[in-house]
Formats: C-alpha cells, structure tokens, sequence
C-alpha cells in the first residue's frame, strides 16, 4: 500500500466539559434509585433509637411556636397581618423554615458523615446533600398535618390558590435549602469550621427572617434589602398562600426567587468543582 493510500490517523481531542455540561446533572437521574436509597436512610437514621420518632418532627415547630406565642405574642404584642392569631401566624411561617434548617444541619455534613462511602466508591457526590434535603418533606409533612388542623381551630380557609402557591413556595423553600447546602457540603470538607459557625448561621438566619414577626415592621426603604434573603420570600409567600394575608407574589418575592436560584447555581458550579478533590481532603 503506497504511502497516499494510507489512512491517515484520527486525532481526538479531549476537553473538560464547560457550562451547564461541566454539572453532568444527567447522573442524577442515572443514580436516582442511590438517590432514594439515601433519603429512606436518612430519615431511618434520624429517628433511630428514639423514644417519640417522628413525633418530634411535630414537637419542635409546635414548641417553638408556643415559645413565640409567649414571648412575642403575649409580652411583646407582635402584630401580625390582617389580624391573624399569632399562634398560627408563626407557626405558618416555622413549616418552610424547619425544612430549610434541618437541610442545612444534615446536608452540611452529608459529605464528612459518608467519607467511607466517597473514598472508595464512585457515585455522584451531589446524591448526598440532595438526600438530606430531601429527607426533610417528611418532617415537613407531619408538621404540616398540624397547621392543617390549626387553620380548622381558627376557621381560616385558604384560597383556590393555595393549590399551585403553596407547592410552589415550597420548591423554592427546597431550592435554597439544597443551594446553601451545597456551598457548606463542600466548605466543610476543606473547613470543618463550618460546624462551629452553623449554629450561628442558623440562628442569625432565623432572626432575620419574618418568622416571629411581620415583614411590614421593616421600612418600606429597606424591603428591596431585605427581601435578599431569599427564606424571606418564602415564608410571605406561605403565609399569603394560607392565611390569605400579607402581598401576593410581587417584586420583592421575585427578587428572593431570584437570589434563590443563583445560589443554587453557583452552588452547583462550586460543589463541581471540588468534587475531584473530596476524596483527598476528607
């Protein structure tokens, strides 16, 4: 065969894949029974050798809110919007916010708690925070059997809108959650400072967020502000989709929506690309 006959050789080049690509969100769906798997274990693990199991994901919220009551709500005098009873008022507003919390205190260390199974397993790492997020629609089921009785205590009968607005709120609620989790998964196994400061964070979070309180204390001139916290959005957004009081969905619950959805991205890009390095930080 003469030289010009010759096939010549192919040359393939391989590159990193870039943009959305680079996520290789298509994974999820490939592992989705792991995905399962790890919230059933999860929430078995949660309540495993507990004497009141999942009740207590009635009594946290149900004390908190009776603490509130106290404090707020009979010494303080809180007002609340349209003259709702502030026992329901606040425990509204405590459903999003118990979902949001526990994501944030499991999922932060989703990553540290399975290092047996990041080191010698090739899954995608991103199964582990999205359980523990996941995890928590159970706790937040239970509780919300409660605030459905609550609303029959009170006679408060939410709108037609309540069937799109409140699964709504809630994916954005979830779509935080798994955001912010993704950024502190990934911190925490450079930094294992992140157990220490998440107390704080938690808590400060909570004080800043219209759960004791109304957002119409704060001025008008800082609601733009405000509403950049993106659980600030949520917890309105539930109070108007069930008790029918505060703003529908307007500009300041599109500006937490949209807060929400780039940390949710830029926590996806992030997590990505620290993902090659979990097996040798952890």
């Amino acid at each position: 065969m003469s030289e010009l006959t010759k096939p010549h050789p192919t040359t393939i080049y391989i590159k990193p894949s870039t943009g959305l690509a680079a996520l290789n969100l298509r994974d999820l769906w490939i592992y989705r029974e792991l995905v399962w798997f790890m919230i059933w274990r999860d929430i078995k693990v949660r309540y495993k050798q507990t004497a009141l199991g999942a009740a207590w994901a009635i009594l946290q919220p149900v004390l908190t809110m009776l603490v509130f009551n106290f404090l707020f709500g009979n010494i303080a005098r809180m007002q609340t919007d349209g003259g709702i009873p502030y026992p329901i008022f606040s425990y509204t507003a405590l459903l999003p916010w118990g979902l949001f919390a526990t994501a944030l205190n499991s999922a932060s260390r989703s990553l540290t708690s399975n290092q047996n199974m990041i080191t010698k397993t090739y899954f995608p790492r991103l199964v582990l925070p999205m359980a523990s997020v996941l995890g928590g629609l159970l706790d937040f089921a239970i509780a919300f059997l409660v605030l459905v009785g609550m609303m029959m205590y009170y006679r408060i009968t939410p709108g037609l809108h309540a069937l799109w607005a409140v699964p709504a709120f809630l994916l954005l609620a979830i779509i935080t959650a798994l955001g912010v989790a993704l950024w502190l998964s990934a911190i925490n196994v450079q930094y294992r400072d992140v157990g220490y400061a998440l107390p704080f964070l938690s808590q400060f979070w909570m004080f800043v967020t219209p759960i004791a309180y109304s957002s119409k204390v704060i001025s008008e001139q800082w609601q733009i502000v405000y509403s950049l916290n993106p659980m600030a959005g949520v917890v309105n957004g539930f109070r108007w989709a069930l008790l029918g009081v505060g703003n529908p969905p307007n500009l300041l619950i599109a500006i937490s929506a949209i807060i929400s959805v780039l940390i949710l991205i830029s926590g996806l890009f992030y997590f990505r690309n620290m993902e090659r390095t979990f097996a040798d930080l952890i």
